[in-house]
């Protein structure tokens, strides 16, 4: 049997009576990347910090490498890497010297020269991090995040304010900790990014899990269901169909000609993202609007 590197059982997290995050449950497997997505306030990053231990949880049951990250300590955090989104490391020392410093916080922290050359420093290794560009002090951040060795590693939006060559960077060194085993849970609003890095995907919206799993398959077969786009007297159309070729050559008999711009898509990965919110958040809205008619009703 697999082992889970984390465990979590109907996760609720309230403030003041209102659920942020309301029975949430998944596992990631040890050596998976594993993609959690969703808007802002949606309670992905909630859901992060309590895997972390930064914020405690309202109810149900979390493990993270067979702990309660609520009541785990230095054994815990000596396992774990944590790459923020801003780490605002940016003073007056070296690449090299800051890496040793935090070399000293771990039992069996990984060489620093290694280090160094896994994120592509080798040549900034005697810089001091204040001098470095944007991307480059981004990649200090995920050396000080596996110079641990971590079993599991938590990047929260990567490559924000990346260029597309920094990013494509990026991705080849997650890759190649992918290659070593560890295990990461990455949150990204770059949902290409996800498609190229994660195992599996999870999708929060509204504090809910609105879909989990692979990404072949990912939101289920009528997600997946092929649109057809086509002008028509001079409007954009669209249709979903399952038999895309079929109705494309039904609608050039019925026009009597192929229809202008045609184009047949598989709804891509954001496509299905973007529909699984706009259903969170539309279901959500009728909710309030009924609870506020029964309030209303009652008086």
């Amino acid at each position: 049997m697999q082992t889970q590197a984390v465990r979590v059982r109907n996760l609720r997290k309230t403030y003041g009576g209102r659920a942020v995050v309301d029975g949430v449950s998944f596992d990631i497997a040890q050596g998976e990347t594993f993609a959690l997505l969703g808007p802002n306030g949606a309670g992905k990053s909630t859901t992060v910090e309590i895997l972390e231990g930064y914020r405690r949880r309202s109810g149900g049951e979390v493990e993270v490498l067979g702990v309660d990250p609520a009541t785990g300590g230095l054994d815990l955090k000596a396992r774990v890497g944590i790459v923020l989104q801003s780490a605002g490391i940016s003073g007056p020392v070296t690449v090299r010297e800051q890496l040793r410093q935090f070399a000293g916080f771990y039992p069996d922290p990984r060489d620093v020269d290694e280090v160094i050359a896994a994120v592509g420093l080798e040549a900034q290794a005697k810089t001091r991090i204040s001098k470095l560009s944007g991307g480059q002090q981004r990649r200090v951040d995920v050396a000080l995040g596996i110079i641990g060795r971590p079993e599991l590693l938590f990047l929260d939006e990567p490559t924000t304010g990346f260029d597309p060559h920094a990013r494509r960077e990026f991705w080849d060194l997650i890759r190649r900790l992918q290659t070593d085993g560890t295990t990461i849970l990455l949150t990204t609003h770059y949902l290409d990014e996800a498609a190229q890095l994660a195992d599996r995907v999870a999708v929060i919206a509204a504090g809910r899990m609105q879909a989990i799993g692979p990404l072949a398959g990912f939101g289920g077969a009528e997600a997946r269901v092929p649109v057809v786009r086509w002008v028509e007297a001079g409007m954009l159309r669209e249709e979903r169909t399952d038999d895309p070729f079929g109705f494309t050559t039904a609608l050039a008999a019925r026009l009597g000609a192929a229809p202008e711009e045609l184009e047949i898509v598989r709804p891509s990965l954001e496509d299905i993202y973007l529909g699984l919110v706009a259903e969170a958040e539309a279901e959500t809205s009728a909710t309030a609007s009924d609870a506020v008619a029964a309030k209303g009703a009652g008086r």
